[in-house]
């Protein structure tokens, strides 16, 4: 036990030595979280807008209204003619454009149909799905508004209006109100963090040290296989909990993303998922040769389609179903949704009971095999 521990405080004064990764694993986790939280988000605030008003009414200028007093949109172009439109949204000058038709107003005071055009860039098909939700709201808001100042100066309903019931929806969103994107995303770092620190700067570890030669005097000391394996996974298990705590409260003081749930069941969760990321680590220290070698190789090989294939970024439904059935075999989509689970939701562990099964499964067995090549190249 005593050589344990001696080794594992080598470790650090090797972490204490090196500033680049006391960088990486201080500096960074903070960093990813604000820039992440600031530039990775799906919301549409500002809509540009370019407007064709043929009609030039009292009518039309307040549905323009309608739009501008809405928050999302901003009116930044007004045109005369549907070239000039056109030209604004080939240029990515304007995401959407409203044709509004000569007569607009004398159509709709009459009781009329009024025809109108909204025409969206489709490059970005999220944005454009979005803005056009935001349109068609309120289009059919001021729609209604028309119909019912229509009927006012009628000056009388029909018995079948006055009969018909009125259906109100009323739309609650749980666990995120705000429908922030932010709040969806942030929860999520804290699966990318362990994978830097345990993956990528395991693999590092190790082969840093066979490449100047130190590994090979750490073999013929009376350490066991074993003992190495725990003395180098142990201090990137702590700074892992370390860099977790940091961007936990970065994203509860500074984004204001309370967690809901139970930390302590969170931390289990995350070092559940290290055992997973502690083996992937040590594999790659088996395979590679060189550091550039073992940051490729965690990166591309290991990292990248974790994220993409975890739910982090895309989500698993809209995934074709092959790839779907992969999806099962990526730790991090376990990990993943427990995290949001429990700050977001707040569930407990009999909501979670799958998902705490599975990455135990995929952890045991993943760093168990891990060990067992390592050691065998230690032979």
């Amino acid at each position: 036990m005593n050589l344990i521990l001696n080794f594992i405080k080598k470790e650090f004064l090797q972490f204490k030595r090196d500033k680049r990764m006391f960088a990486v694993i201080l500096v960074a986790p903070v960093l990813q979280l604000i820039f992440l939280g600031y530039a990775a988000t799906l919301d549409v605030k500002n809509v540009k807008t370019v407007v064709w008003d043929q009609d030039k009414s009292q009518t039309s200028r307040e549905f323009i209204e309608k739009y501008e007093s809405s928050g999302y949109f901003s009116m930044d172009y007004y045109v005369s003619s549907y070239n000039e439109l056109t030209e604004l949204i080939d240029n990515g000058d304007a995401l959407m454009g409203i044709v509004i038709p000569p007569d607009f107003e004398k159509n709709l005071l009459s009781g009329g149909t009024a025809d109108l055009q909204t025409i969206f860039d489709g490059s970005d098909g999220n944005k454009a799905l979005i803005a056009a939700g935001y349109s068609q709201g309120i289009t059919i808001s001021f729609a209604s508004n028309i119909l019912n100042q229509f009927i006012e100066r009628s000056g009388k309903k029909s018995v079948l209006v006055q009969k018909l019931p009125v259906i109100e929806a009323e739309t609650r969103a749980w666990y995120n109100p705000e429908l922030t994107t932010r709040n969806y995303m942030l929860p999520g770092i804290v699966g990318l963090l362990i994978m830097v620190v345990t993956i990528n700067l395991t693999s590092l570890a190790i082969v840093k040290e066979r490449e100047v030669g130190t590994f090979e005097q750490l073999i013929v000391t009376p350490l066991k296989p074993y003992q190495i394996i725990i003395g180098k996974l142990v201090p990137f298990s702590i700074l892992g909990f370390v860099s977790i705590t940091i961007v936990m409260t970065v994203m509860r003081y500074w984004f204001e993303i309370e967690v809901k749930g139970s930390v302590p069941l969170l931390y289990l969760a995350a070092l559940l998922f290290m055992l997973s990321t502690l083996g992937l680590g040590l594999f790659l220290s088996t395979i590679s040769k060189t550091q550039q070698q073992a940051t490729m190789t965690s990166f591309f090989g290991v990292m990248m389609p974790m994220i993409y294939l975890s739910g982090f970024s895309f989500p698993i439904e809209n995934m074709p179903v092959w790839v779907q059935y992969i999806t099962y075999v990526i730790p991090l989509r376990y990990f993943i949704t427990i995290v949001r689970g429990i700050i977001l939701k707040g569930v407990g562990i009999e909501q979670l009971y799958d998902q705490f099964l599975a990455l135990f499964i995929f952890g045991v067995v993943i760093l168990l095999m891990s060990s067992l090549r390592f050691r065998k190249k230690l032979e």
